[in-house]
């Protein structure tokens, strides 16, 4: 089986690869930051109706705050993951095609070496009188 790899074509899938990648980054950057503002904001439930909510110091987690708790702390081991999952794929696929390209060269740096050997050239009869 032969390969084929252009690393030109790897390196422009690698670099999409990578703005996506930074994408994701960023929208778990963002939940890090929305989730436990919009828990502060979500307010409590309180006896009589009162609305109990604002956030301001000392107020308590409701059962919304609570709940978008529990989300952030069960998807943060996720998107850490992705991360990490992502980031050593392409590093994966980089160090594979340098490998590749590596390999070619140092095919042709062989093959170049024996060509410039000196032919052994075995005529028959060489050496008889």
């Amino acid at each position: 089986m032969g390969w084929d790899i252009k690393p030109s074509g790897v390196r422009g899938v690698l670099i999409k690869t990578s703005t996506a990648a930074e994408g994701f980054e960023k929208a778990g950057n963002v939940l890090k930051t929305a989730l436990p503002d919009a828990a502060t904001h979500a307010g409590t439930v309180s006896m009589g109706g009162g609305g109990g909510g604002g956030g301001g110091e000392g107020a308590g987690t409701g059962p919304i705050g609570g709940a978008l708790a529990e989300l952030m702390t069960s998807h943060d081991q996720r998107l850490a993951f992705i991360g990490a999952r992502t980031g050593a794929s392409i590093k994966g696929a980089m160090d594979a095609t340098t490998a590749y390209v590596n390999g070619n060269l140092e095919q042709a740096a062989t093959a170049q070496q024996e060509a410039l050997k000196e032919p052994k050239i075995d005529l028959p009869g060489a050496g008889q009188k």
